[in-house]
């Protein structure tokens, strides 16, 4: 391991040097002193000879901190500007510790310097002007804080006191001690009217403790917010004629009717009044024009005479006959395709419209009101003509929804009657066939051949047998007591699916029933139902 020489020697010397501390010396200068001020005799102060001090040579071990040794006198001298400020902010005392190193023989020294304050700091607020608004409706005694000022320097020098320009309306509320942390608020004192006075403008000025003080000021305005506190003036009677003044205009859209109590005393000992109430009507004029509303416009699909395109709306202020509104067409006159109704400002085709009115149309209406003079406001309305297929095609689009609604409903009804349709069948196709005995009663019989017809009733059971077939069946009707009639007996035949409807053994009640137009329509179904088989 190498080791320089140089420097184990500067180890040992500085090892040595603090070894050597004797003694320590203390002094002040306070800040902003000029350069080559003495800050003290250094080398008297530490007991060194001049002859020994210029022979033995005092110098700071930490130079640049604004003081110097001077050579000649061995005095602690001011080289440099000091600002305690930006040596050490806020804190206090503010000292500066520094080593002296005496050679021959090698002693050092401890040497602290105080920088003292002056008042070279004025107050300062954050902003220069400060705006706020206070209600005129708020109390005396209503508290609006503010924000203080700050002062660099420290002890009596930033010690702050305020003071508020005169005003009959605020004084100024600084509790606690004189520093920078106290309270500040505004107080109002007198209540605010601004219809007298709408803005209040202040100045607060901020003092400290030094010598010679220090000031800062800031501007403050107050804006007075309005409350409704003053009921309104319309008129004034006259002390010496009764005449009544207007003191304003009157709008009739705001007040159509005043009604005041005039009192009129006399001169004499003791003094009479008499009261009256006076009302005065507010007639409308015409001094509001027409204001136009947003419009409806059609769909425009198609190019009809008299089919409504658009609708023009518009209202006025006014009443009356000064409120009664007429529409005009100002453009395009002449035989155009489109006109305006008077008084109702649908705009509609006059005939219908044609290729060579052009792809778009503008329309100039003009809404008139009845007043005198007559007011009127202008409406301007853009129509584009299109061809007939993108009208078509439009039209389609928006009717598609209700189509496929009406579609829907009908494949529903139609496969509810088919499955109605399908249970009805499978349970006349199905059902069991047995025989049908009937009771006693009135018996009819009916039988046609090509010879003629007969009938016989008789009351006793009779008995109805169908004979099952591939192709066809045969029914017979006949009695145990009573002969076959003459002739062959004629069968009931009917070709499947088709049936024939014959009432046997019935009574009157049931004939009717049977006879009637809804058992024909039971029939009529039962048959549509038994052929879709063969459909």
């Amino acid at each position: 391991m190498v080791v320089s020489w140089g420097v184990v020697l500067r180890v040992v010397v500085v090892e040595a040097a603090w070894s050597l501390v004797v003694g320590q010396v203390r002094y002040s200068v306070p800040e902003e002193a000029k350069a080559g001020t003495v800050v003290g005799r250094l080398a008297q102060d530490l007991g060194l000879e001049a002859v020994d001090g210029e022979g033995r040579r005092l110098r700071l071990v930490s130079p640049g901190r604004g003081v110097e040794v001077s050579g000649a006198s061995g005095a602690l001298v001011v080289s440099s500007r000091l600002d305690r400020e930006e040596l050490c902010g806020k804190s206090a005392p503010c000292a500066l510790r520094l080593e002296v190193l005496v050679e021959r023989p090698l002693r050092v020294f401890h040497v602290e310097l105080e920088v003292t304050d002056i008042n070279d700091n004025a107050p300062v607020f954050r902003v220069n002007e400060e705006a706020f608004s206070i209600a005129e409706s708020s109390l005396p005694g209503s508290r609006f804080p503010l924000e203080g000022a700050s002062d660099a320097d420290v002890g009596a020098n930033a010690q702050l006191s305020y003071t508020l320009s005169p005003s009959e309306y605020f004084t100024l509320d600084h509790q606690g001690s004189n520093d920078q942390s106290a309270s500040l608020a505004l107080i109002l004192t007198k209540p605010l009217d601004r219809e007298t006075v709408p803005v209040h403008r202040l100045v607060l000025t901020a003092s400290d403790a030094g010598r010679p003080s220090l000031t800062g000021t800031m501007e403050l305005v107050i804006s007075v917010l309005d409350a409704n506190d003053n009921a309104p003036h319309y008129v004034s009677v006259d002390a010496e004629s009764g005449r009544v003044w207007a003191l304003q205009p009157l709008d009739y859209e705001e007040v159509q009717v005043l009604q005041f109590e005039v009192r009129a005393v006399d001169a004499g000992d003791p003094p009479l009044s008499g009261n009256a109430t006076v009302q005065v009507f507010v007639v409308d004029e015409n001094d509001n024009a027409p204001a136009l509303l947003p419009s409806s416009v059609g769909g425009g699909w198609g190019g009809s005479s008299s089919e409504v395109v658009a609708k023009i709306r518009a209202v006025d202020a006014d009443s009356g006959y000064n409120a009664w509104l007429r529409y005009e067409l100002w453009e395009p006159r002449g035989k155009g395709p489109f006109r305006v109704g008077l008084y109702s400002g649908e705009v509609t085709t006059s005939r219908a419209l044609e290729e060579a009115d052009g792809p778009r149309q503008r329309l100039v209406i003009v809404v008139r009101d009845h007043g005198e003079p007559s007011l009127s406001a202008t409406a301007t309305l853009s129509v584009s003509l299109v061809e007939g297929g993108e009208a078509a095609a439009a039209a389609a689009a928006s009717g598609a929804s209700a189509t496929n609604v009406w579609l829907v409903v009908a494949i529903c009804a139609v496969s509810s009657v088919f499955l109605l349709a399908v249970v009805l069948y499978g349970a006349s196709r199905w059902a069991p066939r047995a025989a049908v005995l009937s009771g006693a009663g009135p018996a009819t019989l009916v039988c046609a051949s090509e010879v003629g017809s007969w009938s016989y009733s008789q009351r006793q059971s009779r008995s109805l047998c169908v004979a099952e077939g591939a192709g066809k069946s045969d029914l017979m009707v006949f009695s145990p007591n009573f002969p076959p009639p003459p002739g062959p007996i004629m069968m009931f035949k009917h070709e499947w699916p088709f049936v024939w409807c014959s009432h046997v053994f019935h009574s009157p009640e049931v004939t009717r029933f049977y006879y009637s137009p809804f058992y024909f329509s039971l029939c009529s179904l039962s048959n549509f139902l038994l052929s879709l088989p063969l459909l």
